[in-house]
């Protein structure tokens, strides 16, 4: 078997569970901000949620993102000639800063503060439009 394909597969799988909870946790975050004061007894239960899918889904899945990706480029096979790699490596950095960013407002919220559920709306179409940048960059590659 093509070591590369292995790796390959664990890259897109580990990238597929890392976006579900990219797009998930800022939707938590809106009912976070936007039910705390009219049902309080949800505020545990969303935190639970929270911790559970960055601890428990999120960050295995970024790391394991990072490793396979790095793993891929180790293998070679790159042309770090064309826009293509830079404009991924440049989405992939600020999915990171993004995952980190949701990390932070967890603590945030869990001290009673955070931002508006519509900014949590907002914040929730970044993954989206990186992965859109990201996908098409890698498969059309079109500059």
């Amino acid at each position: 078997m093509d070591v590369y394909l292995w790796v390959k597969a664990g890259h897109v799988i580990s990238v597929i569970a890392w976006m579900a909870g990219l797009f998930y946790l800022p939707r938590l975050f809106v009912y976070h901000v936007e039910r705390r004061g009219d049902v309080p007894a949800m505020m545990p239960v969303l935190e639970i949620m929270e911790r559970r899918l960055l601890r428990g889904i999120m960050n295995p899945a970024m790391i394991a993102s990072w490793v396979f990706g790095l793993w891929m480029i180790a293998m070679g096979g790159i042309d770090w000639g064309q826009v293509w790699p830079w404009v991924k490596a440049v989405c992939v950095l600020t999915m990171t800063w993004f995952h980190m960013w949701c990390a932070g407002q967890r603590k945030i919220l869990l001290d009673g503060g955070g931002a508006t559920g519509r900014h949590y709306r907002l914040m929730n179409e970044v993954p989206t439009v990186l992965l859109l940048v990201i996908v098409v960059a890698v498969i059309v590659k079109p500059l």
